[in-house]
């Protein structure tokens, strides 16, 4: 789930094959690339652990109503996740990440024409739908 958000951006993209819809399809260089899927990999590693790094006992505190103790300041995120074993599970999971988004683009690139097939028959199936829809605007006699 969490490689979806980190793709989704990525497979928004436009691609060329979008563009000229009677070509086959192809995977931009930029995500056929292995090093960056290795890139995406290493920039997600290091943001997870900015994220276990991040406090929260304060944030628990406050929202409990009371002031926040020692213990509390000292508390992070890999803390409340379960410890260095849970945090190095999530660690080995985004490092995987980079490899899921080439895996998954591909996947969308080779399903493209059918994408694209289907959108245009609901296209036209909306047309036809909406096509005898009276005009709200237009004055009754």
């Amino acid at each position: 789930m969490r490689s979806l958000w980190i793709a989704l951006p990525l497979l928004l993209a436009p691609f060329p094959a979008i563009a000229a819809p009677n070509a086959a399809p192809q995977l931009p260089p930029e995500l056929s690339d292995p090093a960056m899927a290795d890139k995406l990999g290493k920039m997600a590693g290091v943001l997870t652990r900015a994220l276990m790094d991040m406090p929260v006992g304060e944030v628990e505190a406050a929202v409990q109503g009371r002031e926040p103790t020692a213990a509390d300041r000292a508390k992070h995120v890999r803390d409340e996740i379960g410890g260095a074993q849970a945090e190095q599970q999530v660690e080995a999971q985004v490092a995987q990440s980079g490899k899921q988004v080439q895996a998954m683009s591909k996947a969308l690139v080779a399903s493209l024409p059918a994408l694209l097939a289907a959108f245009d028959g609901v296209e036209k199936q909306l047309e036809r739908a909406t096509a005898n829809i009276p005009d709200p605007t237009y004055p009754r006699q």
